[in-house]
């Protein structure tokens, strides 16, 4: 890199996977959507919550001390403590795109939730669609698998990476699933809140790569203009 000059964004996906997180975002924004005009206004459990919730509850009723704590992951102070590490673990290996990522996305998709799309759907217990606590955890979690889908030198391996994804997922889908068997949420409210962090998260990804790629398109535009602007020095001819 050229002294003086910005680095260049790296992108946060690879051009392979793009047209697939196009399709999860376009997924996460139907299943929102298709939850929310369907139990906006409504006090009553559906279908797939009186089916899945008592089985949830059943299921971890015999863990009573992880329901005393799961729940707690997904409040303010540590998913706020999370986004900052993640954020510092960025700027120091000066990945500046994962670093807006994470400070944008995760913090847009509670947002998101809590005043626009509670407010507006007004599910029974206490404006429960979606879940916070769901939009949080996965948006932790997405943003986890997009920065490490393709980190800078790989050197971390491919199968170490993946384990850490899944981990995230599953802590994600643990904390949901323990709102559920407290009866803070139905399932429909924690699937909904998983749409919503996940999508958000695609969509700042993909955002922030369009952005990126543009930059870098204008820095090889001023790049050749600046070449094609210096002088030719002749060559001699021979004699």
């Amino acid at each position: 890199m050229s002294p003086g000059r910005a680095p260049v964004p790296q992108a946060l996906l690879p051009g392979w996977l793009r047209w697939l997180a196009a399709v999860l975002l376009a997924v996460c924004a139907a299943v929102t959507a298709a939850l929310a005009v369907h139990f906006a206004g409504q006090d009553q459990p559906g279908r797939l919550d009186t089916a899945i919730d008592p089985r949830i509850r059943a299921g971890l009723s015999h863990f009573p001390r992880l329901l005393s704590w799961l729940p707690d992951l997904g409040t303010l102070a540590p998913v706020a403590l999370i986004v900052l590490a993640l954020v510092f673990a960025c700027a120091v290996t000066r990945r500046w795109t994962g670093a807006a990522l994470t400070a944008i996305a995760v913090p847009a998709a509670i947002g998101l939730t809590e005043y626009v799309l509670k407010p507006v759907v007004g599910r029974g217990l206490g404006q429960s669609l979606p879940s916070g606590h769901a939009t949080a955890m996965f948006a932790l979690a997405a943003v986890c698998a997009v920065l490490l889908v393709d980190p800078p030198g790989r050197r971390v391996r491919g199968v170490i990476r993946l384990l850490l994804v899944l981990a995230a997922l599953t802590v994600a889908a643990a904390v949901s699933a323990a709102m559920v068997a407290i009866g803070a949420h139905h399932f429909t409210d924690t699937a909904a809140g998983a749409a919503v962090g996940t999508g958000l998260v695609l969509a700042s990804a993909l955002v922030l790569d369009l952005a990126a790629g543009r930059r870098r398109r204008l820095r090889r535009r001023g790049a050749s203009a600046a070449a094609s602007a210096r002088p030719r020095i002749p060559r001699r001819s021979r004699r």
